[in-house]
């Protein structure tokens, strides 16, 4: 019966430092795969244009309005679900 009644007192030692493991290892995951701007740090959201520059940098659509010179060029940032949708085709008319 001892055992049972230091069980809890473990557990509540235990689970916030795990549970602050668990948060810091996925905004860690979170920020390694984001692309910054370059002026604001600010990353875009999905669905926003982002405006690549010679020399590599990326400006996000606020502040770009800032910029005089023309980007090379503009793209949508895409959600993490881009590429892995599933594509139905319709093989009825190539059968005939």
């Amino acid at each position: 019966m001892a055992n049972s009644d230091c069980m809890p007192s473990i557990a509540a030692r235990i689970a916030p430092s795990l549970e602050r493991r668990l948060l810091q290892n996925g905004v860690g995951a979170l920020v390694a795969g984001r692309a910054p701007c370059h002026d604001c740090g600010r990353t875009p959201l999905v669905g926003e244009l982002i405006h690549h520059y010679t020399g590599g940098r990326m400006l996000c659509q606020l502040c770009r309005r800032r910029r005089r010179e023309d980007p090379v060029s503009s793209e949508p940032v895409r959600g993490s679900e881009f590429g892995h949708a599933v594509r139905l085709t319709d093989r009825r008319a190539a059968a005939a």
